[in-house]
């Protein structure tokens, strides 16, 4: 038995495949599903899908959204996505550094509009960096 799993953002269809196991990265930590899961529907972080398909890892970074499992089957509607292997991983790295550069330049404010949008910037590097990585 297997999932069929689904990663759509609002411009393309990222992944529609069968997996024995997905890994989400929900609001409140990673959720591991396999085929027989309860239905359910949960909100997504920014931060890294794993798919285990024919034996072998393979990562989607994702910028948050919901999942909805049902019947094996697995939807993920995202604000973006992207497949880890069409990440170049040292672009991703040199954008990881400019994220915390970034950030950085407003570490003595408590809070303001251009803090936390370096800080969503630097989650999202975080993630495209992420998913670059191989788990096997």
């Amino acid at each position: 038995m297997s999932l069929t799993l689904r990663v759509l953002a609002p411009d393309q269809s990222v992944f529609d495949g069968s997996a024995e196991e997905v890994i989400l990265p929900s609001t409140t930590g990673l959720l591991g599903v396999l085929p027989g899961h309860i239905s359910m529907v949960t909100a997504i972080d920014v931060g890294v899908l794993r798919v285990l398909k024919n034996g072998t890892w393979n990562s989607i970074a994702l910028m948050g959204g919901f999942a909805e499992v049902e019947a094996n089957e697995v939807t993920v509607l995202v604000n973006g996505a992207e497949l880890g292997s069409n990440i170049d991983a040292a672009s991703a790295e040199l954008e990881l550094d400019q994220a915390k550069n970034e950030l950085n330049k407003f570490q003595d404010q408590e809070t303001s509009t251009e803090k936390v949008k370096a800080e969503k910037k630097l989650r999202r590097a975080r993630a495209r960096l992420q998913a670059t990585k191989t788990t096997d």
